[in-house]
């Protein structure tokens, strides 16, 4: 778990950065298909998708998903393993997220069907099929461990200036 506001935005920046392009080729792809024109659609979409992800994660949906978490859901249970907290935190992120993000997809697109709210359903249930799976098997653990890579690297760094302090 992020413990400082710098790795709060790493970890967002890889979360975000991966499952915004993941989800984007899979939505390009349920919707056109692979066309040749496939790589260029994902990319042209990934920086507005990227930035609308990250305001929603950092300033939306994680800090509701934690408040109700350390509020209303972590018990002794939860608190003995921290993978526990963090698979916890990320199911809730996960729904957050896609709630958002589909209709952030749908308005883009301009794709409302026939009917909106039907639509907006369909849309939600396929990437949270997508959405979960991919965030608890692959982007998350990459994310922690990039987080953990940089957490013990600044490790020696904080207990030096913590021992110069106290001197």
């Amino acid at each position: 778990m992020p413990k400082n506001f710098k790795e709060e935005l790493l970890f967002t920046a890889v979360m975000a950065g991966l499952m915004v392009l993941v989800m984007a080729g899979y939505n390009i792809a349920l919707a056109d298909g692979f066309s040749h024109h496939f790589i260029r659609e994902v990319l042209t979409g990934y920086p507005l998708a990227l930035l609308v992800a990250a305001i929603c994660d950092l300033g939306i949906i994680g800090p509701g998903v934690k408040y109700i978490f350390f509020h209303f859901i972590i018990n002794d249970y939860m608190k003995k393993k921290q993978i526990r907290i963090a698979l916890t935190i990320s199911v809730m992120m996960v729904a957050g997220m896609v709630t958002l993000m589909s209709l952030f997809g749908m308005v883009v697109t301009q794709n409302f069907g026939v009917n909106a709210l039907l639509t907006y359903l369909h849309t939600w249930i396929f990437n949270l099929f997508m959405a979960l799976p991919l965030q608890l098997l692959i982007v998350g653990p990459i994310a922690r461990k990039i987080l953990g890579a940089v957490q013990k690297h600044n490790a020696p760094a904080e207990n030096a200036e913590a021992e110069t302090i106290e001197d």
